[in-house]
């Protein structure tokens, strides 16, 4: 049971990866259709023992194969589209943030407020406590408020990375001498974990991502004691 627990996806913690999630099982479920026809047409082909030796064309099965493909097509590509200008669409944004990739550590800067820079190194294994995650957790976690619209402007200064967030259904990449843009917008409040999903060298695996999701009030009082 667990092993088909960690094919599945993370559970979805914004509007877009729910999205995103029902996109993927909408067209699972298109694909599953036509494997399902197309294999049971082999079978049954496999232990047909009639033949027509004089059926030379047929316009109207001819039609069918064309068009049915063609509207499964369509039927993928629309809500593809939709989810597509959903991503790209930008909203005005309450906070902005600045990630910027480094060999192999993330850099933050919260320029809305007051100038609040800080490096985000993953946590040594000697360093870590019983409820943390190895590998996974940082010294300095990212912190978002949740239910705002949020603005996470990516870069770097080496190499290219690319900053991820499996629950929040967001991967940016880092490009140096470009800024990406992307927008979040956290539906609750917890700790979401991401890693570099660019292969950006030697340590790649080891620069990951945390993010802290408070409220706006909490979030306030984060930004002044800093």
């Amino acid at each position: 049971m667990n092993s088909w627990i960690n094919l599945s996806f993370q559970d979805p913690t914004s509007p877009m990866m729910e999205q995103l999630i029902m996109f993927h099982d909408h067209t699972m479920m298109i694909i599953m259709v036509i494997t399902i026809t197309v294999g049971y047409i082999m079978i049954t082909l496999t232990f047909n023992k009639f033949n027509n030796r004089f059926l030379l064309e047929s316009q109207l099965i001819e039609l069918i194969w064309t068009l049915t493909p063609a509207l499964m097509l369509i039927f993928i590509a629309m809500p593809s589209l939709r989810i597509l200008y959903m991503i790209e669409e930008t909203k005005t944004p309450m906070v902005s943030v600045k990630a910027v990739g480094h060999q192999w550590y993330w850099s933050y800067e919260y320029s809305d407020f007051k100038s609040i820079e800080f490096d985000s190194y993953m946590k040594p294994s000697s360093q870590m406590e019983n409820h943390e995650f190895r590998l996974l957790d940082t010294d300095n976690r990212m912190v978002m408020p949740f239910n705002t619209q949020i603005r996470i402007l990516i870069t770097s200064t080496d190499v290219i990375h690319s900053w991820t967030i499996p629950s929040l259904g967001i991967k940016i990449d880092a490009s140096p001498g470009r800024i990406n843009q992307g927008n979040i917008l956290i539906s609750r409040p917890g700790l979401f974990f991401g890693q570099c999903s660019e292969i950006c060298g030697s340590n790649h695996s080891f620069m990951p991502i945390v993010m802290e999701s408070i409220n706006f009030k909490s979030f306030l009082n984060w930004i002044k004691s800093n």
